[in-house]
Parts: C-alpha cells; structure tokens; sequence
C-alpha cells in the first residue's frame, strides 16, 4: 500500500484571489482545483514513481472533515480512478441536513444506485456520536439519500468522540481493514 497525502487547499492563480486573500480551498476553485492537481499531477506523479496497478480497482481515497466532502466529490467525479470511498466526519452534501435530491445532487452522479454499486468497491462513512451540529444532521441526509437510490455503503460511529483525531483514528481503523480483505 502507498499512502500518499495533500493538504488539499489547492487554488487557481488569479488577481482577486490574491488581492481578496481567499483563503485556500475556499475561494477560486476549491475542491475542483484541488481535483485538477490530484488527477492531472498528483496521480500520475504517483503512477509513475511507485509499481502501482494503476486502475480503479487498487485506488483509494479516504479524508477527514473538509477532506471527506473532497473525497466523496472527486471520487464520484472519477469513478474511473478510484472504487473505494472513504469519508471520515463528513459528506459531499455539507453543510447542508434537507433532503438532498439524487437527480441534481453532484449532477445526478448518484441517480442510478445500480450502476454507482457496481463502479464502487467500497463506500465507507465515519462519524463520531458527539460530533457538532450539523455534522450528524448532514452526514444523515447524505446517508437517507443513499438508501432511497439503493447506493451500498458501510456506517460506523466512534463511540464518545466529536469531530477530533480520535474519531479518524478510529475510523481509518475500521476502513483498512476493509480495504485489505
């Protein structure tokens, strides 16, 4: 297994980025910056340095908090590159805890369960039980939309943690043991 790690705040160069000082990741474009470099650069970087089996089938991408809502985008974005999902504290649907409508959520990438079950190996969701609001409110209405469109996916709660290290410790746990079975 190689593990390879970004800070995730990538941005795009541009003038009102820099003379607003946006903070990284959040301004000029976000996790889809910071999906350019990890698909255009990081990857084949990767590819290319390490004797990896470069398919969908031996790629993960798991991430804590912020970098649970970019993993669960950009994987769902490159069902191509990756087929194991790991998102600790978070989904692609934070902050929001309404229902959340699978024909246009993500552009309507989780519409057809089917087809999303058989692209992905394994879709893993973590959440501590005294995580803040509204993670848990957020991460349900991630989870009910899910099980309406029939998407299989594997649930843990670290129990006594919030959103804290603990709480990822114990979920990176649970997730590898997954991922090597």
């Amino acid at each position: 297994m190689i593990i390879v790690i970004d800070n995730g705040y990538a941005t795009r160069a541009s003038s009102a980025a820099t003379q607003n000082q946006v903070a990284p990741g959040r301004g000029q474009g976000g996790s889809s910056a910071f999906e350019e470099v990890l698909i255009k650069e990081i990857i084949p970087m990767t590819d290319a340095s390490f004797r990896t089996i470069a398919d969908s089938q031996h790629r993960a991408m798991a991430g804590l908090s912020m970098g649970a809502n970019q993993t669960i985008q950009i994987t769902m974005n490159n069902l191509d590159k990756f087929a194991w999902i790991g998102a600790f504290s978070g989904t692609s649907n934070y902050p929001n805890t309404t229902v959340i409508d699978p024909s246009t959520f993500q552009n309507g990438k989780y519409n057809d369960g089917a087809a999303v079950n058989k692209q992905v190996k394994l879709f893993w969701i973590g959440l501590g039980t005294k995580e803040p609001d509204p993670f848990p409110a957020s991460v349900g209405a991630f989870k009910n939309m899910l099980d309406k469109q029939g998407i299989r996916y594997v649930y843990y709660e670290s129990p006594n943690t919030a959103h804290e290290w603990l709480t990822w410790r114990r979920s990176l746990y649970q997730f590898a043991q997954l991922l090597f079975k």
